[in-house]
């Protein structure tokens, strides 16, 4: 059992954040910060923030801009901001991390991206490593700089504020193609059919972005991949990497492997990758799940420990 309730923090620039906390009846032992992906909300980590306070840990999880409550309140799903949303929204999740720690002084602090909210961690650690006592990256990826130049600019063309559906197409277009049974589209999320069906049904799931939006994201994924950039994070930061080898943002696990070596280049020196048999993009979704929540409560403890 868990402790849940809600809150709304406003950004530097008047956005309205909408927040999830969840509190364990026990002592805690630390604190962790959920950063979800793209096309999703915080809602969809219930399950695992439930484990999570079962384990000791107090969750935190925002809805990011253009998503969930969040973007219901901006008026408009699938859109960050008028100029430099995706660092933006970095930077929203900087903004809880400070309150966090204004709240649990104590308590070590960890961040969890899935998928864009691992892109988005990326970009926090880069200036930040120094607020957050480690982060764990599930379904990231890493991505050629030509083609993304390419689709930052091809995203311009499109209309800001409208849904860009060949943008989407473009970018989700071939996830299911290793797929047999694919007929809801969304089938590389998971291997779990449960879980599939209640994304499709989802009113804050599944939404196409606007062209301002991909304008965004590429221009993020491009900041993310610097060496330079990566060179600022603390070399003792700990960083647990978790993919599943049949994740197409993964690259079927090559992109993992390139992003392992992306943060040894730049002088991490504790670096841990695990790649799941059979599992797709959202790992804490899979049938196999339980697995990965273990996986990932044993990276917390051993780094909690040696705090």
């Amino acid at each position: 059992m868990n402790l849940k309730n809600t809150f709304w923090y406003t950004s530097p620039d008047n956005v309205d954040i909408f927040v999830q906390k969840w509190e364990p009846k026990k002592q805690a032992k630390a604190v962790i910060q959920i950063a979800h992906g793209m096309m999703e909300h915080i809602e969809r980590y219930e399950n695992f923030a439930s484990y999570l306070t079962s384990q000791g840990f107090i969750v935190y999880g925002n809805d990011h801009r253009g998503h969930g409550r969040t973007g219901e309140r901006q008026g408009k799903l699938g859109y960050f901001a008028d100029s430099h949303g995706f660092f933006r929204t970095a930077d929203d999740l900087v903004q809880l991390s400070k309150q966090i720690k204004a709240s649990h002084p104590t308590l070590p602090l960890f961040l969890i991206g899935h998928s864009m909210g691992s892109f988005l961690i990326r970009i926090f650690i880069q200036q930040n490593s120094s607020l957050v006592d480690g982060a764990i990256l599930s379904g990231t990826g890493h991505f050629p700089r030509l083609k993304t130049i390419a689709g930052k600019q091809l995203a311009s063309f499109f209309s800001p504020k409208k849904e860009a559906p060949w943008m989407n197409k473009l970018v989700f277009g071939t996830y299911n193609k290793k797929i047999a049974d694919a007929s809801t589209g969304y089938e590389w999320l998971s291997s779990d059919h449960v879980t599939v069906q209640k994304y499709v049904k989802d009113p804050f799931t599944g939404f196409i972005p606007t062209g301002r939006f991909f304008f965004d994201l590429m221009e993020g994924l491009l900041t993310m991949q610097k060496t330079s950039n990566n060179k600022h994070i603390r070399h003792n930061f700990p960083l647990l990497i978790l993919s599943g080898d049949c994740d197409p943002v993964g690259n079927y696990e090559k992109g993992i492997w390139k992003t392992a070596r992306l943060f040894e280049k730049a002088g991490l020196e504790s670096i841990t990758t695990m790649v799941f048999t059979n599992g797709r993009h959202e790992l804490l979704n899979e049938a196999n799940k339980e697995e990965v929540y273990t996986a990932i409560n044993s990276w917390l403890q051993a780094n909690i420990s040696s705090i």
